[in-house]
């Protein structure tokens, strides 16, 4: 497995091409059976994987955020509702939030300042072991050279699949 956050994002580019061509591949394969490899190997790599030596996630996701969620958030940091959306998240005139800052307000360093309160989308992300893998490989290969998660299980689905580019 590799994890340096530099050397995925360099094997990213030299991958382009061939990560192009796995996504058609996936493409044409049974969902399902690509779903049980794709949680399995998500499991597999997620154990290994110390998520707050990285915190590239934090660095480039929109994150919407519930009302549920701020009023938790507001009760964690003992501060007004009003204030923390004021300072942290922006609002639609529909009442949608997410957070106003990319990279995230409580990214400090590599690691999340609220992490045990922590918001839904970033408690999911990278969403590996959600159903519809091959529907959703744009999404997830668009983090493919900064999420070390993403990174490992494509390279190791690629490898079970005996993948090999033209």
């Amino acid at each position: 497995m590799i994890s340096h956050p530099g050397r995925i994002q360099q094997l990213a580019a030299e991958k382009e091409n061939e990560n192009e061509q796995f996504r058609f591949f996936l493409k044409e394969q049974d969902g399902e059976a690509i779903d049980k490899r794709v949680h399995r190997l998500n499991e597999v790599v997620t154990e290994k994987t110390d998520c707050t030596t990285c915190g590239n996630c934090c660095k480039s996701l929109m994150i919407n955020v519930t009302t549920a969620e701020a009023e938790s958030l507001a009760a964690h940091l003992q501060t007004p509702l009003d204030s923390v959306k004021d300072k942290y998240l922006d609002e639609s005139p529909g009442g949608k939030m997410v957070i106003s800052s990319i990279p995230c307000h409580f990214l400090q360093g590599t690691t999340c300042s609220i992490y045990e309160h922590r918001f839904e989308g970033c408690r999911e992300f990278p969403h590996l072991n959600r159903p519809h893998f091959t529907q959703r490989l744009f999404g997830t290969m668009m983090y493919y050279g900064t999420c070390p998660i993403i990174f490992n299980v494509v390279e190791l689905l690629k490898e079970e699949l005996e993948f090999n580019p033209a």
